[in-house]
């Protein structure tokens, strides 16, 4: 016994917190000695990466700042008519769109659940290994603004063109000055090629082009960031009757 506690007490020493519990667990647990070795290591190296996987995605889900950090693709309500495809959802939830570097834009009214449906999107994202970052636009243009201030705004950009799903929420509430336009455009613009945007939105994608108030910076805009996009339009009349989690 004296041996075991001394592989314990090495596991603990290396970290390999899965696989001590496993092979504590194959001590306690009678039908384990029917293994052969083999069997009984790979039970053990399976453990572990489970275990190191599960806190990669805790970590991972800390860092996102996902406004809903248990919303899930499998708990989508799909019985209310607001315009949500089961097979589109569950065709992004392979992840696919992260990998090309596609985008997710989500319009629709208030309460028809795009930031539910957006955080679910970022955490399978995460599920599948991709880091994700949620902010919503007044936010994002409140820290940039402090950032630039005080001179560490390349490497806070940096930082967030990194995250391979930057989920923007309530895009188009409040008017944008053209400082602001130009900062998102610099954001979008950081991202082509290296990351997913998620946009969620009251405002018609129709109406976007507008909304900026320079025609330049808005055919920027449009073209990075909508070309490339997978559009859900959520209708309807607000959920928060029955969830007011949901926006």
């Amino acid at each position: 016994m004296s041996s075991l506690n001394h592989t314990v007490d090495q596991m603990s020493d290396m970290k390999l917190h899965g696989m001590k519990d496993a092979l504590l667990g194959q001590m306690e647990e009678p039908e384990y000695s029917s293994l052969t070795f083999e069997e009984r290591l790979a039970h053990l190296v399976d453990a572990e990466v489970t275990e190191r996987r599960n806190r990669r995605i805790k970590r991972m889900l800390s860092i996102s700042k996902l406004k809903y950090k248990d919303a899930f693709i499998e708990e989508i309500d799909f019985h209310h008519s607001r315009g949500l495809d089961r097979k589109s959802i569950l065709s992004l939830s392979n992840n696919d769109w992260v990998e090309r570097h596609h985008n997710v834009i989500i319009s629709g009214p208030t309460g028809t659940g795009k930031t539910y449906l957006a955080c679910a999107l970022a955490n399978r994202a995460i599920t599948d290994g991709y880091s994700a970052y949620y902010t919503r636009i007044s936010h994002l243009l409140s820290q940039t603004a402090l950032v630039r201030a005080d001179g560490s705004y390349l490497s806070w950009a940096t930082k967030l063109s990194r995250f391979k799903v930057l989920v923007l929420d309530d895009f188009g509430l409040s008017p944008l000055k053209s400082k602001e336009s130009q900062e998102i455009l610099e954001f979008i613009e950081d991202r082509v090629q290296r990351g997913s945007t998620i946009i969620t939105s009251q405002l018609p994608i129709s109406e976007w082009h507008g909304y900026f108030n320079n025609p330049t910076i808005a055919d920027a805009i449009m073209d990075r960031l909508v070309h490339n996009a997978y559009k859900i339009n959520l209708k309807g009349e607000s959920m928060r009757k029955s969830k007011n989690v949901l926006s």
